[in-house]
């Protein structure tokens, strides 16, 4: 035969020299969970080698993983339920743990990226990521309060936001605001493609962030629809968005290829919770090879299309290639 592809799979060498698709640390996001508790590891049963970090021990956190070369963190809050209200003013006062948290990570590492979490619903009453009047989520009124967590976030020393609540023109208004606020330079990472899915229970967990009442199917996308994708990041390119996420990632590795086929942005995606999760639970029952396992996981994400992926395993990772 004169053609041969098996040729270009004979060594290792010659694998690595044709090798299609590479993923390396600094296109990883790592994240963490932050509780108010400044000493805090607490342990999360959902999430295995996942903690809630005081403040002490996330700065620790932080610096072993910048020592593997990893560099890019996203922040979430555990928010004791006294401090949440229906209007989630916690999430911008002057004491928030969260915010502290990011100014205290940027005075000791400057050369670490931060990304926020824009939501209500880690300090609302409600659980939910919009303002809940009536028993609805009101778009229109979610739009300041969010605003308004976004520019504290900048303020505190966030490099990029992230808003997470999937509000009709909340990436328009949080821009205008940031911009306005004296934040031109503060980017937007826009959860363009954020569905209702079943893989949030985790993270869930962690944050004890759970609606109190209904579901988020309103305002999260139907995991049936892929065009509708392709609206919503049309959507937020023309709302300023600077780089444009799908979450979760395994389930929607087409919308991802959707994405990166149909804009100029940089593409991320969300290797979320329950992802991660199953594959833990397999590999501690001895079903898969942990390592290899999230090896080809990652390598999928990038193949379909992500430029940027938030995982769990961003330290995992980073160490193999130590």
């Amino acid at each position: 035969m004169r053609i041969r592809p098996r040729r270009n799979r004979y060594s290792e060498g010659i694998r690595g020299l044709v090798r299609e698709t590479r993923l390396n640390v600094e296109q990883l996001i790592a994240p963490l969970f932050i509780t108010q508790d400044a000493s805090a590891k607490n342990a999360i049963k959902s999430l295995p080698e996942q903690f809630q970090l005081g403040r002490k021990e996330l700065l620790s956190e932080v610096e072993t993983s910048l020592e593997l070369g990893l560099r890019s963190f996203v922040l979430f809050p555990a928010v004791a339920e006294e401090k949440k209200d229906t209007y989630a003013s916690y999430s911008y006062a002057d004491d928030n743990f969260y915010l502290h948290a990011a100014r205290e990570i940027k005075e000791k590492f400057p050369e670490a990226v931060l990304m926020s979490d824009v939501a209500m619903d880690p300090y609302s009453s409600d659980g939910h990521d919009g303002l809940v009047e009536n028993g609805q989520i009101d778009n229109d009124k979610s739009l300041p309060i969010l605003s308004k967590m976004a520019v504290a976030q900048a303020q505190a020393g966030f490099d990029i936001i992230g808003p997470s609540d999937m509000m009709d023109g909340r990436v328009g208004h949080i821009r205008r605001e940031l911009d306005h606020a004296g934040f031109p330079n503060t980017g937007i990472m826009a959860y363009t493609a954020k569905y209702a899915s079943a893989f949030y229970g985790p993270f869930r967990d962690a944050l004890e962030s759970a609606p109190k009442g209904g579901d988020k199917k309103s305002y999260q996308m139907d995991p049936a629809n892929s065009r509708e994708a392709l609206r919503e990041m049309m959507l937020d390119e023309e709302e300023g968005a600077d780089i444009l996420m799908v979450k979760p990632a395994l389930c929607y590795l087409d919308i991802i290829s959707q994405l990166k086929n149909h804009s100029k942005l940089p593409i991320a995606a969300y290797n979320v919770s329950g992802e991660y999760a199953m594959l833990k639970a397999a590999a501690a029952n001895g079903w898969l090879n942990e390592e290899a396992a999230m090896q080809e996981m990652l390598l999928s994400i990038t193949r379909a299309g992500a430029d940027i992926i938030l995982t769990y395993f961003a330290k995992d990772y980073a160490k193999l290639l130590t």
